[in-house]
């Protein structure tokens, strides 16, 4: 560790850093099939010793949360997915849902401290973490990474607000963890009552979004706030940089963007859901479908470290509607557009006529024939069991926002 970088590994060549984790991958797979029954049922027929690059990866099947829930349900608590058995685990968490979470092993089991060095946080400091510490991992990921950096931990957990005011002038942290408001409800109660809580002077938030208007009124207030973006099954899967240019992927994952409701990974820049390969030998996630939707950005930061940048999170991918009482899946809209070469890409949106659902699927064709229309409104038919139009235009004339179905009913 140096004064600019958490380890090596951030400015290694891409090709150096893609051949180590994909060398490494085949292995984990076969740990996670052998100790795991969910993964030998879910990768039951894969050539393990074959997946060793991203296109062989993105032949295996995703595994998504709602798929997981009802795993779980159905083999409590963890749906046959821990590898190994419960009492090798240091913590057990509930999610809503409910979906169990088992902590792995190790000072760092969320990769945190990578993030938290990032955003400027060294060892020595005193960190309040107001992130919630009840039933959920939220305040644990964070904490394990402060403390792995060599940080003192207050751990404040939610709510109490006055107390945490105190508790601030009295241990004067430099550092803050928690979601990107609650900084502010401390500060204005500190200036309330007369507290000084001046002391803080860096911030990794999280859970939120950091408007640019707040983050303005914290650096105006001489605090540095990054962002991290974590989920309670993952950990800390990206971060920012001082560049401030998108979220820099951390070193210990495998990340896809796909499109919604396929594994299909999708060209980067273009908008899909965020799959996610962690190599946690207690609990391996192998593409794991977090159901939030980024994009990858072109290039490396600025600030040097060189691996793959996304753009964080731009929203929810599960796109399930129901229109006229029967439910449309994403899934439906992609095989409609393989049934189709001629088709690139399609988004279904939904609009109210009067009291009616009306549907319209548009689709973007670089040479349309003449009766595309005609045959891709019976393919919608056949594959949704509902009638809609059909729109064609050119190819990029639709958003790139990773929608595939667009509900645009008024349901005010």
């Amino acid at each position: 560790m140096s004064d600019d970088m958490f380890d090596a590994r951030e400015r290694q060549a891409a090709d150096q850093r893609e051949a180590e984790l994909f060398a490494k991958l085949p292995d984990f797979l076969s740990h996670a099939v052998a100790a795991a029954p969910g993964w030998a049922e879910h990768l039951r027929g894969v050539d393990l010793a074959k997946v060793t690059s991203r296109d062989a990866l993105a032949s295996l099947p995703v595994l998504r949360k709602s798929e997981l829930l009802v795993r779980q349900k159905e083999n409590p608590p963890f749906g046959g997915f821990l590898a190994g058995t419960l009492g090798g685990v240091e913590r057990v968490f509930m999610s809503p849902g409910p979906i169990w979470e088992p902590q792995a092993s190790g000072d760092d089991p969320w990769n945190g401290a990578r993030a938290l060095f990032a955003a400027g946080v060294r060892k020595g400091e005193v960190v309040i973490n107001a992130f919630s510490y009840h039933l959920t991992p939220g305040g644990f990921i964070l904490d394990h990474g402060a403390r792995a950096l060599g940080c003192t931990v207050f751990p404040a957990g939610v709510g109490n607000t006055d107390m945490q005011v105190e508790a601030i002038e009295v241990l004067k942290p430099t550092a803050f963890i928690g979601t990107p408001d609650y900084l502010k409800i401390l500060l204005d109660r500190g200036d309330e009552q007369g507290r000084d809580v001046s002391s803080i002077r860096t911030a990794l938030v999280s859970g939120g979004a950091l408007f640019p208007s707040l983050r303005e009124e914290y650096e105006a207030r001489g605090i540095r706030v990054s962002q991290c973006y974590a989920t309670a099954d993952l950990g800390v899967i990206a971060y920012e940089s001082d560049a401030r240019e998108g979220m820099i992927v951390n070193e210990d994952y495998i990340v896809e963007i796909v499109r919604p409701g396929t594994g299909e990974p999708v060209v980067d820049g273009e908008v899909g859901e965020l799959v996610v390969t962690a190599f946690n030998r207690v609990y391996p996630l192998i593409r794991f479908g977090t159901g939030d939707l980024s994009a990858v950005l072109p290039g490396q930061s600025s600030c040097g470290r060189t691996n793959r940048r996304i753009a964080g999170w731009m929203g929810r991918a599960d796109q399930r509607t129901k229109i006229k009482g029967m439910f449309v899946d994403p899934t439906q809209i992609d095989e409609i557009v393989k049934t189709h070469d001629e088709i690139s890409k399609a988004r279904l949106t939904v609009s109210r006529d009067g009291e009616a659902d009306v549907m319209t699927l548009t689709v973007e064709a670089a040479n349309p024939v003449a009766d595309l229309a005609e045959r891709v409104g019976g393919t919608l038919r056949d594959v949704t069991r509902l009638k809609g139009a059909i729109e064609i235009v050119g190819p990029g004339a639709l958003p790139n926002d990773g929608k595939v179905i667009s509900d645009e009913r008024d349901y005010g």
